[in-house]
């Protein structure tokens, strides 16, 4: 990926946006945004927990369609459109995840912080609506569940 810069009239305000199977790191979401015409920049960390539905989580699985990175994408493009932005960011684990592990990461950058918070709850909850990746909880009882899944 190139250096980060400005976003500009006609320059789209994507910086990173990726599914991995390796973990994420806050750091590189944070540089990737990094510009010195963004006076607010708004980052929201998603970690898998140790519970769910008043059931002890042991781990989980993500799986995403093939097409999860081109609707992540679109799912992005259409935040920026929607917010005047300057940097946007969005990166998701697939795989074996554990408790505590970093699942997905967000982030926006604009000129003020009311900017940044709004597109990056838009961000989070679109991506967690329309982005075609399915969570397989495993609970210590032996039990488990599919969320999101079609």
């Amino acid at each position: 990926m190139s250096e980060p810069t400005p976003a500009r009239p006609g320059r789209s305000a994507l910086r990173l946006v990726d599914l991995r199977e390796t973990p994420l790191d806050v750091a590189e979401v944070v540089a990737a945004l990094d510009d010195d015409s963004s006076g607010g920049l708004t980052l929201f960390v998603g970690r898998v927990r140790d519970h769910d539905h008043g059931k002890g989580v042991v781990g989980l699985d993500y799986s995403a369609h093939p097409t999860a990175r081109d609707k992540l994408h679109e799912v992005c493009e259409m935040v920026a459109a929607a917010h005047d932005v300057h940097g946007l960011a969005a990166v998701h684990r697939v795989g074996s995840l554990d408790i505590g592990d970093i699942a997905v990461i967000v982030a926006t950058t604009s000129a003020h912080r009311g900017t940044s918070f709004d597109a990056s709850r838009l961000l989070i909850d679109t991506l967690k609506a329309e982005v075609p990746i399915w969570k397989h909880q495993r609970f210590g009882d032996g039990s488990e569940e599919w969320v999101g899944s079609p």
